[in-house]
């Protein structure tokens, strides 16, 4: 066995590594290439280009921001927009952290920043009282 490893590689032999070693680091890149969507990409919905496109209609809520100083901005549909300011034909009347109040010529909408998420309130099990009767006394009796 050791004096196998004193033989030099024949050409055939080299040609055969390379072509391994090529075959092997282009196995990442080949993988790579058929991955799952992008998860950066927004749901979807949300945008023209996805697939689920028609099911959301009308304007979409993408971000509202608070600002400690000055007026409130809400994101519709690409657009900011601030109180008071017009989104096509409908006035923004109120803007709160998880929706926008947008009134118009076909009425009052809502506009959700989780349209199928509700949020519910969480209320705390009362705490069980005892009667507030005589209490019996315990230990010895005098």
């Amino acid at each position: 066995m050791a004096d196998r490893l004193n033989h030099p590689i024949t050409a055939v032999q080299a040609l055969r590594l390379l072509v391994l070693a090529g075959i092997l680091t282009a196995a990442p890149a080949v993988s790579a290439q058929t991955s799952t969507a992008d998860p950066t990409q927004p749901p979807g919905g949300f945008s023209a280009s996805s697939p689920d496109a028609s099911a959301v209609t009308g304007p979409v809520l993408q971000s509202v921001i608070l600002p400690k100083k000055g007026r409130a901005v809400a994101v519709i549909g690409g657009q900011q927009v601030r109180v008071g300011e017009m989104y096509g034909e409908s006035r923004l009347v109120r803007l709160t952290e998880r929706e926008a109040v947008l009134e118009g010529p076909a009425g009052t909408e809502r506009l959700y920043l989780t349209p199928g998420i509700e949020k519910t309130p969480v209320h705390p099990k009362p705490v069980n009282k005892k009667p507030s009767g005589p209490r019996a006394q315990s230990g010895s009796q005098p």
